[in-house]
């Protein structure tokens, strides 16, 4: 990137599985609040926010036009305002192409998503398949995703003790993590004896249903220092759609996540992720995923995750120590909580999970049913 973009400041509230006492548009009010008590920033019209990047879902909100009902409470009366619908994830790349392109100097970024509203997220996902083919087949994400496991599992041999190992981890890092949601220890055995959700998915293999809302400011060099003393700089952005039809596609190809990957890599000057890499922030919904993603982001050879996870990868590589996903985020803006854990760790405040002299941290988000979708995010201090 021949010019640069700062995140400022980075808020969150607690992610819950059903926050009941409050509507998505006090969530987003909450986390706007802090970023303004964090930087001082203003919607001035010379010089404070000029854009806002809002993430939210017509089917989980409830609404057409989700983000009408949160403009007030994001700032974007009056001003410009756009929304994404995909992984949060995006909404970053977005606001570094507004302040890249010099249109933008300052851009809010907002995501919420309030998956306790509905009966049944399995049924808002159906929405997302071909409605004459597949939605009345009762596909969703949950179903697909067992389809990408056992494939997943045969190809590259991974084992239900590996996919426990991942599990148990996600908890114990949950543990030190003030805004995860599913915080409480597990064993392996515990997870390897949860009932079945949709083979080979067990019900500890997936995250628990969600509440949150995340924010961030964004700026570009000239101004980032008016709000913060310790910005952390998008060095690297790119996202990849794969085919629609699943039965177009290789499920554990990884074909979206490569390219993503590949070409985030290259702005950010990352010819080994492997070696130079700090912090990794996987995206997954499922047990089997965080492997799979793993070998997509090259932090592991193809069908060898299973052998990552026994050699202690998760560790080395500092991997998910927020939780990750397993732990409780919404869907929506999951790869937002993924980016918000690596600028904490980048500007040295993950405070009970530290990851000493962190200067490089890669964020991804995913959406769609099995990885359709891929996006990943490079941060540097």
């Amino acid at each position: 990137m021949a010019q640069k973009v700062a995140i400022c400041a980075v808020a969150q509230i607690k992610n819950d599985s059903n926050i009941w006492h409050k509507r998505f548009q006090e969530m987003c009010f909450n986390v706007v609040e802090e970023i303004v008590r964090k930087t001082g920033v203003d919607w001035d019209e010379e010089d404070g926010i000029t854009n806002i990047v809002s993430n939210s879902d017509d089917v989980f909100d409830a609404r057409t036009i989700s983000d009408n009902a949160i403009t007030d409470a994001v700032g974007a009366h009056y001003r410009s305002e756009e929304k994404m619908a995909q992984d949060g994830i995006n909404g970053l790349g977005y606001a570094a192409s507004c302040i890249l392109s010099g249109h933008d100097e300052i851009v809010l970024v907002v995501g919420h998503c309030k998956e306790s509203q509905s009966e049944s997220r399995n049924m808002c996902a159906n929405l997302a398949f071909d409605p004459f083919y597949c939605r009345p087949l009762g596909m969703d994400y949950e179903n697909t995703a067992a389809l990408q496991a056992r494939a997943y599992m045969k190809k590259a041999g991974v084992t239900e003790e590996q996919l426990a190992r991942v599990v148990v981890s996600a908890r114990a890092n949950a543990a030190r993590n003030p805004f995860a949601n599913a915080r409480e220890p597990l064993t392996i055995k515990q997870v390897m004896n949860s009932p079945m959700l949709c083979d080979p998915i067990r019900e500890l293999h997936a995250y628990p249903v969600s509440d949150g809302a995340v924010a961030f400011l964004l700026a570009n060099e000239d101004r980032c220092l008016e709000f913060t003393d310790n910005p952390v700089w998008i060095t690297g952005f790119a996202n990849c759609m794969d085919s629609y039809f699943l039965g177009d596609k290789d499920l554990c190809s990884n074909f979206a996540l490569k390219r993503a990957a590949e070409r985030a890599y290259r702005l950010a000057g990352v010819s080994d992720p492997r070696k130079s890499i700090d912090v990794v922030e996987i995206t997954d919904r499922y047990a089997y995923q965080l492997p799979l993603w793993a070998e997509g982001l090259g932090l592991c050879d193809e069908g060898a995750g299973g052998r990552w996870i026994d050699g202690g990868g998760l560790e080395k590589m500092n991997v998910n120590l927020s939780g990750g996903m397993l732990a409780g985020n919404p869907i929506m803006i999951a790869g937002l909580s993924r980016a918000a854990e690596a600028v904490l760790q980048l500007r040295g405040e993950a405070e009970g999970r530290q990851v000493e002299n962190a200067k490089r941290a890669v964020a991804h988000g995913t959406t769609g049913p099995v990885g359709q979708h891929q996006a990943v995010l490079v941060l540097e201090v």
